[in-house]
């Protein structure tokens, strides 16, 4: 059954029984999909794994916030990183593709040491992606997991990952405090 609507790009946002700790309270940015399966990144999970850190393993020099840390893009291939920025690309950055009005993509390594060493304000190095099999978002979505949104180069910033879930909901009109909550918070019974 074809989902209407779902066209990336696009958000995804986890809808309250989504447990899952790599997606509950998710916004995904839906990337790619066909009838073969479907890809995109989270872009609201930090790792608290520092830039300084990771890029130093790399022999890449990072010329950011020194708090600047990496974002769970999802539970698949940890290992890859794929970089978001916005803006225009600097002449030497060999972009991939705008993902999003004024939102670009590389996983290409020259491009991250290039970007490493004259940060974009706004910069997000992603660790894996988020990937669903054919017809597995379909039945996800069909199921009442995930509302479609409309993709927001703002949000995939956010500062805050809490309140860029909050964001998220509204941009489609859902206040979340109205959304029931169908499982058991994790803190003993208190209501979610």
């Amino acid at each position: 059954m074809v989902v209407p609507g779902l066209e990336p790009p696009l958000f995804l946002v986890a809808m309250p029984q989504v447990q899952d700790p790599f997606f509950r309270q998710s916004v995904v940015l839906l990337l790619a999909h066909t009838e073969e399966g479907s890809f995109g990144f989270i872009v609201n999970r930090p790792t608290g794994l520092k830039l300084t850190e990771i890029l130093e393993g790399m022999g890449i020099d990072w010329q950011g916030a020194a708090d600047a840390e990496a974002f769970l893009g999802g539970p698949v291939q940890p290992e890859t990183g794929t970089v978001l920025f916005e803006g225009a690309p600097p002449g030497r950055v060999v972009v991939e593709h705008e993902v999003v009005p004024g939102v670009h993509l590389s996983q290409h390594l020259g491009d991250l040491e290039v970007l490493a060493a004259a940060p974009p304000e706004r910069f997000r190095l992603l660790l894996g992606y988020a990937g669903w099999g054919e017809g597995q978002l379909e039945a996800e979505i069909r199921r009442n997991d995930w509302l479609i949104a409309p993709a927001d180069p703002g949000l995939v910033f956010g500062a805050d990952p809490d309140e860029s879930w909050r964001q998220a909901l509204a941009s489609v009109g859902v206040d979340p405090a109205s959304l029931p909550a169908w499982t058991e918070p994790d803190d003993g019974g208190a209501a979610n």
